[in-house]
Parts: C-alpha cells; sequence; structure tokens
C-alpha cells in the first residue's frame, strides 16, 4: 500500500510464545478433547493450521476453520509457503493462483489477498488493506490463465484488480484466503469502494462465503532503494 507513514516492527515471538501458540492450536482443533492420543486427522489438521495460528493470521484476518481445499501461489518460479519471505520487487504482477484437484467448473472459489499489518505492524489502523479479490475461480484452475474447455472459456474474475506488496516500513504479512462458493457465481457483486479498512470475515460473512477452505501468508518489507530491481 503506497502510504508514507512511519511506524516500527511490532511482532510478538520468541521460542515459548511459539510454543504456546502450537498448543492454542491443538487445542482449539481438539476442541476440548482430553484424550492422550491424537488421530492422523487431528494431527494433520493441526500440522496444516499450526503456521496460521502462529502467524496470527488466524485471530487478526480469520477465525478457526478446517481446510478442506489445497492450493498454491507462485510468484515467477517461487512457490509460496506461510512465512516465506518475498520482495516487493518480486510481487509486482499479481501470482499463478491454482487450485489444486480435477477440473470441476461447476465448483466456484473467490480468492481474497489482504495487508493486516497497514500501515504498521504496531499500529495497523488501516487494518485490512485489500490488495485482490478473485472471484468465479473453477476448481482444478488458475484464477489468473484463460482455459478453454469444450468451446467455453474458464477464468477467474478480478472484482478488486490486483495490488502488489507496497509496505512502507517494517514487515507486513500478506494473507490470501480461499473460499468455496456454495451459493454459485458472485457475477455482479459490486466491488469494494475503498481498499482501506476492508473485513475479509464480513465480506465472506455478506456474500455467504462461510468460512475460508483453505489459507496461507506470507512476509514483505520495504527493499532498500539500491537494492530494488
Amino acid at each position: 500500500m503506497p502510504i508514507n507513514i512511519k511506524k516500527s516492527v511490532g511482532f510478538s515471538g520468541g521460542i515459548s510464545n511459539r510454543r504456546r501458540d502450537r498448543r492454542t492450536a491443538t487445542a482449539l482443533l481438539l476442541k476440548g478433547d482430553n484424550k492422550p492420543e491424537i488421530s492422523p486427522v487431528i494431527s494433520d489438521m493441526a500440522r496444516s493450521i499450526e503456521p496460521l495460528v502462529v502467524g496470527k493470521v488466524i485471530g487478526d484476518v480469520v477465525d478457526m476453520f478446517n481446510p478442506t481445499t489445497e492450493f498454491t501461489i507462485h510468484y515467477g518460479s517461487k512457490q509460496i509457503s506461510n512465512g516465506y519471505e518475498i520482495k516487493p520487487s518480486a510481487a509486482v504482477d499479481k501470482p499463478k493462483a491454482q487450485i489444486l484437484g480435477p477440473r470441476n467448473q461447476a465448483n466456484l472459489y473467490t480468492l481474497v489477498m489482504v495487508d493486516p499489518d497497514a500501515p504498521s505492524p504496531s499500529e495497523p489502523a488501516l487494518r485490512e488493506w485489500l490488495h485482490w479479490i478473485v472471484i468465479d475461480i473453477p476448481e482444478g484452475f488458475d484464477a489468473t490463465k484463460v482455459v478453454m474447455m469444450n468451446l467455453n472459456i474458464y477464468i477467474g474474475k478480478d472484482l478488486v484488480e490486483y495490488m502488489g506488496p507496497q509496505p512502507p516500513t517494517g514487515i507486513h504479512r500478506y494473507v490470501l484466503a480461499l473460499f468455496r462458493q456454495s451459493e454459485g457465481s458472485m457475477a455482479g457483486v459490486p466491488a469494494p469502494e475503498i481498499r482501506s479498512n476492508f473485513s475479509t470475515r464480513q465480506f465472506a460473512a455478506h456474500y455467504g462465503l462461510g468460512p475460508p477452505v483453505a489459507a496461507l501468508y506470507f512476509h514483505s518489507q520495504k527493499e532498500p532503494a539500491t537494492k530494488r530491481r
């Protein structure tokens, strides 16, 4: 986001905090079950959710959810994983957003990208800053690529045009949350009027999207002028 406001990095952490957050993630997933043995399903779920809890994506942007879909984000040849750091200069163009699984144009998804640390991680007065919304992404397709099947064209539609990371200072999180469109096409949905103070939760609730089916986040910070490319 192109706002020149001074700030300081406001990340809390440390080994003890990360351990506590991991225990919190497992406890939330177990929902009060005190059995000493955790089933493989619960264990896998905890592992996939854990980075989102530790990174405070769950809490700051979305609520606890059960991941049921896989998707990948690539900036060029680099695949993004939770906590990955990418330079703003490497994320100027929209990424490849691929929903994994067999192609099924009947199952549609919405992808939302936000910055919950705007303009400053320590004073996020503009949380969330909206960077991108893509609607009507068919399952098994790339949200940004035109695909023709049986004389029909399939591609996600930009409801809000992509805006690359532009952190004015400090380390920002950039969150991509994927939602299943249970009520069919989102065609006709109006775009948000402004990017600042967007709420992923409220957007999803208003349009009946429910909780996310997948999410990931990466970090980015302002580059020194001499190192930009």
